[in-house]
């Protein structure tokens, strides 16, 4: 079991470094984007970059997670070979064919999804569409070889140039938002050609089994409709609050989604490396133990990131952005826990995945969609921002638990629902009381919620959370690093 954790963490590592990098120049870069791209422009890059990605999910019809799932099931090298070039090429052709439809059509379709006609911008959401579906698919192939340092290379490259070249548009051309998106999008597009290259020897035709697409269809295609409709989570909410609030409150929304990346980039590292592992351990029982421990380890760490952000959210706000997004704050906590929750619905898909029924993840995946929308309807109107984040919240429970009432049976998982609990009242209960009676502004303020933030540990270990393995082995670490230390000095000095 230590043996499976030690590769997940290596591969987090390694899935991250590039989100990490990213996220902080983000961060950094906000007072600067803030200035020059009003509310209403961060609200048409956001929907329209989530809009890539839902596009992205139904256009590629379930290709890339058949591939990662049946990448495993055959060991020969030629035959895996050939698994990978029947998906790139599949891919390619479906992106290319849809791009074009989507370019033909970009005046009236800005229209119903901007509410204003921009033919520009939606062109560049279409080359986003091609670049990030084929670029998902590129990245996988590296991730089922846990080709790390290719990986962490090839992403982070990707995130230096378009945050280089994002500057020059922006800011030097002042191309605003459509110029935010095109530095991301166009980016994307040089380093999938790049990757293509690398891969060359994996991708050359040859002869290969002639079975293989359908086999790849028959897993995927199931697994479209339900992850449509949870990312649509993303969508609907940015839409609503775009088309019946205005846009200037889907830029502040937009806001709060960007600031809650310090949870989202644990999630995308989490997604990226836990199928890989999760697929590659051939014993049910063990399989077992190991995703209900992840689960826990998943819950907190990004747990303790989301009460963070809604005990000190305030006061990052003031410092990155000007005051005309501010409002943001009151989003900002529950967006941060939709996140954190995504992350779970991605546990509930590799169990699917290994029971190969994944055609339960549709409904499960409806239900929470319906969610949504009820409780946008009833709450956006009553609590404006905080509204739509609490929906989303409640979205994502409803959909958990039905997935979880549909796979039980398929795959048993031993989660550790005590331990669980004890997450969700520590965390959660001192997050809200820290948030609800504690100063909102000022150096006193932001003291003392960093004391209830830090508090959150000893809680932790108060409530017997913490195993006596655990405490050993962090305790081994902890020496092992003490030692570590000075013979590191020795050996710069």
């Amino acid at each position: 079991m230590t043996a499976y954790l030690k590769r997940l963490v290596s591969s987090l590592g390694a899935y991250q470094v590039a989100d990490v990098v990213s996220k902080f120049i983000a961060v950094l870069l906000l007072p600067v984007y803030t200035r020059y791209i009003a509310p209403a422009g961060y609200g048409y890059v956001e929907l329209l970059g989530n809009g890539v990605i839902f596009v992205s999910i139904i256009v590629r019809f379930g290709m890339i997670e058949a591939f990662l799932r049946y990448y495993f099931v055959d060991e020969d090298p030629e035959r895996r070979d050939a698994l990978a070039r029947r998906a790139v090429l599949f891919l390619l052709i479906a992106t290319t064919l849809c791009s074009i439809v989507l370019w033909l059509l970009a005046g009236p379709l800005s229209k119903v999804v901007l509410g204003q006609r921009d033919v520009g911008i939606f062109h560049v959401a279409v080359l986003g569409l091609w670049a990030f579906t084929n670029l998902e698919l590129a990245y996988g192939l590296l991730r089922v070889d846990e080709r790390l340092r290719v990986y962490a290379a090839a992403s982070l490259s990707n995130v230096l140039v378009t945050v280089a070249s994002s500057v020059v548009l922006v800011v030097f051309l002042h191309k605003g938002a459509e110029g935010l998106l095109l530095g991301n999008y166009a980016t994307s597009a040089v380093v999938l050609v790049a990757l293509w290259w690398t891969l060359r020897h994996r991708l050359r035709p040859r002869s290969a089994p002639a079975d293989q697409w359908r086999v790849l269809l028959r897993f995927g295609l199931p697994t479209v409709p339900a992850e449509a409709s949870v990312y649509a989570l993303s969508i609907v909410d940015r839409f609503y609050i775009l088309h019946h609030r205005s846009p200037a409150q889907a830029g502040l929304y937009s806001i709060a989604v960007k600031l809650a990346g310090a949870v989202a980039f644990i999630v995308r590292a989490f997604q990226y490396a836990f199928p890989p592992l999760a697929y590659s351990v051939t014993d049910d029982a063990e399989a077992s133990r190991l995703y209900g421990l992840v689960a826990t380890y998943y819950l907190l760490v990004s747990g303790w990131v989301v009460a963070g952000l809604a005990l000190e959210g305030r006061w990052v706000l003031r410092l990155l952005t000007k005051h005309t997004y501010f409002e943001a704050y009151r989003a900002l906590p529950w967006v941060s826990l939709g996140w954190a929750l995504y992350g779970l619905w991605v546990v509930f898909l590799v169990i699917a995945g290994r029971a190969k029924v994944t055609t339960r993840n549709f409904p499960a995946a409806v239900a929470g969609l319906a969610a949504n929308v009820g409780l946008l309807l009833v709450l956006v109107p009553a609590w404006g921002l905080a509204g739509a984040g609490i929906a989303l919240c409640g979205a994502y429970v409803v959909m958990l638990g039905v997935m979880h009432l549909l796979t039980r049976r398929a795959f048993s998982v031993r989660f550790e629902w005590l331990r669980l609990a004890q997450l969700t009242l520590v965390m959660g209960g001192l997050s809200t009381a820290g948030d609800l009676l504690l100063p909102t502004s000022g150096a006193v303020g932001f003291l003392s919620r960093a004391a209830v933030f830090f508090a959150i540990g000893p809680a932790l270990l108060a409530v017997g959370f913490v195993h006596p393995d655990e405490l050993r082995q962090a305790r081994a670490l902890l020496d092992r690093a003490r030692r570590a230390i000075p013979r590191a000095v020795r050996g710069w000095t």
